[in-house]
C-alpha cells in the first residue's frame, strides 16, 4: 500500500488540471468497460506525490477472481529494466563497475563465441548482438542453467555495431555482476537500496509467497490485427519466430514459483503508483520524499545520456535513442514509438514493457506516469494506440 505521505490531496496541489487527470483516468477506464481488457491499473504524479490513482476492472487474485484495487499488482515485464538499470547505477557511481567494462571481467563464463568484448554498455543499451538468445524464466532460476546459457548464446554481430532491441538475455548478465559484486541477489538489492530507502516496499522483482494473493494474474485477450491493418499503415506485418514472446511464456508469470523468482528483465510485480513515484525520485535529482539520497546528480546524468547514437532501429526505421538502460523520447516526433506520448518533451525517459506496461518520467513538467494491465492484448496495433492515448493525455495534465 503507498503511505499516506505520497498523495497529494487533489490533482491542483501538485499543478495539475483535474479535469485532464479525469480525461486520463476516463480513457484508461473505457477499454475495461468496452471488454477489451480484464483490468488495469493507472497513476500520475508530480513533487513527490501521487495525484491521481485507480484501478479498474477484475481480476483473478490468489485463486479468486475479484475487483481489481489499488493494492492488486501486476506484472510489468519490460518496465522492469529500469529499475534493473537503476540497481546498476548504485554500483557505477559507488565506483564498483563502469559501463565501459567488459562483463567477462564479472561474469567469465560469458566470455565465449564472439562475445568476449562485450561491455556493460553494450548490453544497457542492445548493442550486444544476442536480441534473440534463448532462454527462458525457468532458466533465470536455475544457477547451473543461468551460466550454460552464457556460454552457449553466440552473437548474430559484432557486440556494439548493430541496435536491435533484446527481449531478455542482454540483463541476464547485469544481474549476475551485480550478484556477484554485492553478494545480494538483484531482488533483494533492489528492496534494500532502491524500495525501501524510496518508501516503496511494493516495488519489487520478484514477488514473496505472502504478496501473491495480491496480483492479478495475466490472461491473453483479443484477436491480432489483420494484415491488411499494418498495410494500411504502411507497416509490414509481423511474423512469429525466433525471440517471440510467446502466449504460454507469458502465462507462466502466473505460477507461484515464477513470480518469486527477481528475473531481471521483465520480474517486476509492482503497482504503477510505485512506478511512478520511483521515476519521482529520479526527477527529485536522484532523491527520495525525505531528502535521502539513491542516486548522485552527475549519476542521474550520466544515466539519462543518449549512448546509442545514430544506430537504428530496425523494427521501428527510428533512431534508437539508447541510454544506460533506459529509453529517451527524442525530438524526431516518433517518442510515441519509443513508448511515450505526443506530448512528452524530448528529454522525456522510461521504459514500456510487453503487453502495454509503461513506465516514464518527463523533466518538463515534472509528471511521472505508470500504467499497468493484466490484459495481454493479441492486436498490437490496438495496444500502441492505447499506450500513446493514455500517455498523451498524462503528458498534457499539467494546469495551464
Amino acid at each position: 500500500m503507498i503511505a499516506e505521505k505520497f498523495l497529494a490531496d487533489s490533482a491542483a496541489e501538485v499543478g495539475l488540471n483535474p479535469d485532464k487527470v479525469q480525461a486520463l483516468m476516463d480513457r484508461a477506464e473505457r477499454d475495461v468497460k468496452d471488454g477489451v481488457l480484464p483490468a488495469c491499473q493507472v497513476a500520475i504524479a508530480r513533487d513527490g506525490k501521487i495525484a491521481a490513482m485507480k484501478t479498474f476492472g477484475r481480476a483473478v487474485q490468489g485463486g479468486v477472481e475479484k475487483p481489481a484495487t489499488d493494492e492488486t499488482v501486476f506484472v510489468a515485464m519490460s518496465a522492469t529494466k529500469a529499475i534493473t538499470s537503476s540497481a546498476l547505477w548504485i554500483l557505477i557511481q559507488e565506483g564498483k563497475i563502469d559501463p565501459a567494462d567488459k562483463i567477462v571481467k564479472y561474469v567469465p563464463e560469458y566470455g565465449t563465441n564472439g562475445k568476449e568484448t562485450t561491455t556493460i554498455e553494450h548490453l544497457l543499451i542492445h548493442t550486444a548482438g544476442i536480441p534473440t538468445a534463448p532462454g527462458s524464466f525457468k532458466d533465470w532460476g536455475d544457477r547451473k542453467r543461468r551460466l550454460e546459457r552464457f556460454a552457449q548464446w553466440r552473437p548474430v554481430n559484432t557486440p556494439g555495431e548493430k541496435f536491435f532491441y533484446h527481449i531478455h538475455a542482454n540483463y541476464w548478465p547485469i544481474a549476475e555482476a551485480i550478484e556477484r559484486i554485492t553478494g545480494t541477489r538483484l531482488g533483494e538489492f533492489v528492496r534494500t537500496r532502491i524500495a525501501e530507502p524510496l518508501g516503496l516496499p511494493d516495488l519489487r522483482i520478484g514477488l514473496p509467497r505472502p504478496v501473491q494473493a495480491r496480483m492479478a494474474d495475466v490472461k491473453w485477450v483479443g484477436e491480432p490485427a489483420k494484415d491488411e491493418e499494418y498495410r494500411k499503415l504502411g507497416i509490414t506485418p509481423p511474423r512469429a519466430g525466433l525471440g517471440s514472446i510467446t502466449e504460454d511464456a507469458v502465462l507462466e508469470m502466473n505460477e507461484p514459483e515464477l513470480r518469486e523468482m527477481d528475473f531481471p528483465a521483465g520480474g517486476m510485480m509492482t503497482t504503477a503508483g510505485d512506478i511512478a513515484l520511483f521515476y519521482q525520485a529520479l526527477l527529485n535529482d536522484g532523491k527520495a520524499q525525505d531528502g535521502k539520497r539513491i542516486w548522485q546528480s552527475e549519476m542521474i546524468r550520466e544515466a539519462r545520456r543518449i549512448r546509442s547514437g545514430n544506430l537504428i532501429d530496425p523494427a521501428r526505421g527510428i533512431t534508437a535513442n539508447r541510454a544506460l538502460g533506459i529509453v529517451i523520447a527524442g525530438g524526431d516526433g516518433k517518442a510515441n514509438l519509443r513508448g511515450f506520448g505526443r506530448t512528452n518533451s524530448a528529454e522525456a525517459f522510461g521504459h514500456p514493457g510487453f503487453g502495454g506496461q509503461i513506465g516514464w518520467a518527463d523533466p518538463a513538467t515534472g509528471i511521472s506516469f505508470g500504467y499497468l494491465t493484466n490484459g495481454f492484448d493479441r492486436n498490437d496495433l490496438r495496444e500502441g494506440r492505447r499506450g500513446v492515448a493514455v500517455c498523451s493525455l498524462a503528458g498534457s495534465c499539467e494546469e495551464a
